[in-house]
């Protein structure tokens, strides 16, 4: 089921998603608008900027025109930042037919709407959404272009979509189940950048692993409040669009958001410790419209609230863990209210 692919966004996950379906045989386009950035891929065949040391195989056509990029492009794969989705959706629009598979790998909210990415796809496509799916989970670049083992997961509403995707993406090295919790699966991977972003403060602050290991909990706790508000099963929250990501994103060394938080808990301001990363840092605006949200619905997210406060309005990271620590005492788990407190 070898297929002509078109993948835009020369990031670094957009990369690594071009090398691994090349190596299946797909024929793949790598689109990006950013001219400089496509001519210096195809001169060092290696992504420099975002992906270096990975070598890419000349069998990945490199695009800057969106109309070849997509010519006869039977899949077609967003890993374009969550702000800019709707903006390169628009671009794509005039070229994409009604029988194209759509798949969104971009982790965030569009910050104006505070609407998951399928919303936006939905009010700017209308009757093509059926074609829509999402693929997620605990799932680095720097480690899926090196062929290091990794499971995902894809939602549509449509499970013959969510199986074609599962057939396209499963390869030796890369196991991809499938979930039926759209709602559950987008905001799993959204909103698990904002505790990163408060675990990598922990760490810039020193405070050890008992309390990231309680912040990572607490931060999967809420996070599931909130996607219960909003439509989601909890169960997806304990599967790898929730958890598994949850944990990868607060861990490791390659995670932005991770990094992110490093510098600010060393105390660098928001815009330095972006500066120091040099890439899309998708949990900050992620988390500015999170804390929105929790306040629209009503949702109790204490790490979210104390993350916003230090990124937008210059609270030290000192006195959010203090804020944190010293809330009303609490039971963790009341079944008889909700599922998690």
């Amino acid at each position: 089921m070898l297929k002509n692919i078109t993948v835009l966004g020369a990031g670094s996950w957009g990369t690594a998603i071009s090398i691994v379906l090349s190596k299946k045989g797909h024929k793949v386009k790598l689109w990006n608008k950013r001219k400089e950035l496509i001519e210096e891929i195809i001169e060092n065949r290696e992504n420099k900027r975002y992906l270096p040391g990975v070598n890419i195989s000349q069998n990945i056509e490199l695009e800057i025109d969106i109309e070849k990029a997509l010519y006869k492009s039977e899949i077609l794969i967003f890993t374009v930042p969550s702000h800019a989705f709707r903006e390169i959706l628009r671009l794509v629009k005039p070229y994409i037919n009604k029988d194209i598979i759509v798949v969104n790998g971009a982790k965030g909210l569009e910050p104006d709407t505070l609407y998951r990415l399928s919303e936006v796809y939905k009010e700017e496509m209308e009757d093509r959404y059926i074609n829509y799916s999402v693929i997620s989970g605990p799932s680095h670049a720097e480690e899926v272009s090196r062929d290091k083992p990794t499971a995902l997961v894809v939602s549509s509403f449509d499970v013959k979509i969510q199986e074609y995707v599962q057939d396209i993406f499963m390869s030796p090295t890369l196991r991809v189940y499938t979930n039926n919790d759209l709602i559950g699966v987008e905001l799993g991977g959204a909103l698990k950048n904002i505790i990163a972003i408060a675990s990598g403060i922990l760490d810039g602050l020193c405070l050890g692993d008992n309390a990231k290991s309680a912040l990572i909990t607490r931060g999967l706790s809420e996070i599931t409040r909130l996607g219960v508000r909003l439509g989601a099963n909890p169960i997806t929250f304990s599967g790898l669009a929730g958890l598994g990501d949850l944990i990868v994103t607060c861990i490791s060394e390659y995670s932005r958001n991770r990094r992110a938080g490093i510098e600010i808990g060393k105390g660098k301001s928001i815009n330095e410790a972006l500066a120091s990363i040099g890439m899309v840092v998708e949990g900050v605006r992620t988390t500015k419209s999170t804390y929105k949200l929790s306040k629209i619905y009503n949702v109790d997210m204490p790490i979210t609230e104390q993350t916003y406060y230090v990124l937008y309005e210059n609270l030290s990271p000192q006195i959010a863990m203090e804020n944190l620590l010293n809330r009303d005492k609490k039971v963790e788990v009341d079944f008889n209210v909700s599922f998690m407190l």
